[in-house]
């Protein structure tokens, strides 16, 4: 979906969405086409039925006494105060309103007059992102049938007063950098495995390039000479070889980089401890923490933002053959330490294990946070509204939580501590890469990965439940969140960005 800002009037044709006040308030824009219509639209709120609420799309066709084909009043507000990621979900509604009323292209007027608490090119902005958001779905490998066209918005034009459509087009420009970082980690995440494995998952990440970003590819030779046999025991069972891919955006220079990690399992099938059938498809998203880092280096990197970043992320196919990695095998992991593998579903830790030793070992970073679709247990603790925080550091896990707030990728904070390390202690290695039975399954995958991280401030967000959605959201059509790139880059732009002089 495109989105274009103009100071031109409103169009007298196609689909108009004028703004109004969940109190019935009209916006600039709204009272100058009540007027027109004689009070249609006053009439239009006060029939609704109910209280209005926000993101509530009523639609007017064909309204009498205006020459616009369809006119949507939106409503907006909240009597608690109405925050951006608020704006941002109504323009997630709109878009699906539209989307049911097949509307290829819209316009939508300024919110000057309504007090939502921002100016109205901030608002355009937030509702304009949310809309994009939400319009984006995964259509590569679909033939629609030319008599049933699969419904979706195209294109929404911004306009604003002419002071406002400046400001706004500044404003576009850094969102439209992360709105691409996160659509381009949902394509990744949503392509089938047979397209995208290791090695077209590592070439896709030298588009980086082209941002400024450098790219290095450590391939299967490179991984054996430093000693990552955690990773290579998961991809043992696979005909495609593994790689690494460390990508690094110096957008300012800083002492010590902040660094992100993702799994990027391309295809888990749990090898030898193969999963149930059922369900099975869906896991060509496990590797969706390698594609939020991927999105947050291009969303970084293509909005300039002021940080020394460095991505590291694990690709690997997690399969059963006559060569895979057996329960009971013991690994020796980049580190130097042994770990007994009881269960080779437990497979994205090993990954993590080397990836983030060698991430620390390396670049010192100031900060390392990684991303997984680590346990199917972080799924039951907390459902697929927040992902599982854990922190060694609490300014590291506040912030955090503030980012996640901010954007509505939403985190709830999970313990570690001693106690919890001695559910992965083993009677035949140094750790053992699945914890007790039934019990703190995604503490257990927490505390292991935590032995890999040097003791420098470091997270681990399990995204299980929040990288995929099987029912539409505010934010979101089914399918491929890219959850982790919206909270990353709010991350970054509040507590690690330089200030401008330093750029």
């Amino acid at each position: 979906m495109r989105i274009t800002v103009t100071s031109e009037p409103l169009p007298e044709t196609g689909t108009v969405v004028v703004p109004v006040g969940r109190d019935g308030a009209l916006s600039v824009a709204a009272r100058t086409l009540d007027e027109s219509a004689r009070g249609l639209l006053r009439r239009a709120l006060a029939a609704a039925g109910g209280p209005l609420e926000h993101g509530q799309a009523i639609e007017l066709l064909l309204p009498a006494g205006l020459p616009q084909e369809r006119l949507v009043l939106l409503v907006l507000g909240k009597p608690e105060g109405t925050r951006r990621l608020d704006l941002e979900e109504a323009g997630g509604r709109l878009a699906a309103k539209l989307g049911s009323a097949k509307a290829s292209r819209a316009s939508l007027a300024s919110t000057a007059g309504l007090e939502l608490g921002c100016s109205p090119s901030e608002a355009a902005i937030a509702l304009a992102t949310g809309c994009r958001l939400r319009a984006w779905r995964f259509t590569k490998y679909q033939h629609e049938k030319p008599e049933e066209p699969q419904p979706r918005l195209e294109e929404l034009a911004l306009h604003l007063g002419s002071e406002e459509a400046e400001a706004a087009r500044s404003l576009l420009v850094r969102e439209e950098a992360v709105i691409g970082g996160v659509l381009r980690a949902r394509e990744l995440v949503s392509e089938p495995a047979n397209v995208l494995g290791p090695a077209e998952f590592a070439q896709a990440c030298r588009q980086l390039e082209r941002f400024g970003v450098a790219v290095e590819v450590l391939d299967k030779e490179r991984l054996e000479a430093l000693g990552m046999r955690a990773l290579l025991g998961v991809a043992q069972g696979s005909a495609r070889p593994p790689f690494v891919v460390v990508m690094r955006w110096r957008g300012a220079e800083q002492e010590r980089p902040l660094a992100f990690v993702g799994k990027g399992v391309c295809f888990d099938t749990g090898g030898i401890s193969l999963k149930p059938a059922q369900g099975m498809e869906e896991m060509k998203f496990d590797m969706a923490g390698a594609a939020a880092v991927f999105g947050t280096i291009q969303a970084l990197a293509a909005r300039k933002a002021r940080v020394d970043a460095v991505g590291v992320i694990g690709l690997v196919e997690n399969m059963p053959s006559g060569t895979a990695q057996r329960p009971g095998d013991v690994v020796r992991a980049m580190s130097g330490k042994t770990i007994e593998v009881v269960n080779t579903d437990a497979e994205g830790r090993l990954v993590l294990a080397d990836c983030c030793w060698y991430t620390q070992e390396r670049f010192k970073p100031a900060a390392m946070i990684d991303l997984a679709t680590l346990t199917g247990a972080c799924i039951v603790a907390l459902g697929r509204e927040r992902a599982g925080l854990f922190a060694s550091d609490d300014t590291l896990a506040q912030r955090l939580l503030a980012a996640g707030e901010a954007t509505g990728e939403l985190l709830w904070r999970l313990p570690l501590g001693k106690a919890y390390e001695q559910h992965i202690k083993s009677e035949v290695a140094d750790i053992k890469n699945v914890g007790r039975n039934r019990e703190a399954g995604a503490i257990a995958g927490a505390v292991f990965i935590q032995q890999f991280t040097g003791g420098i401030p470091w997270a681990h967000l399990d995204i299980a439940g929040t990288a995929w959605t099987n029912r539409d959201t505010a934010l979101a059509a089914k399918g491929a969140t890219g959850f982790g790139v919206r909270l990353l880059d709010r991350l970054v732009r509040e507590s690690y960005e330089a200030p401008a002089e330093e750029r």
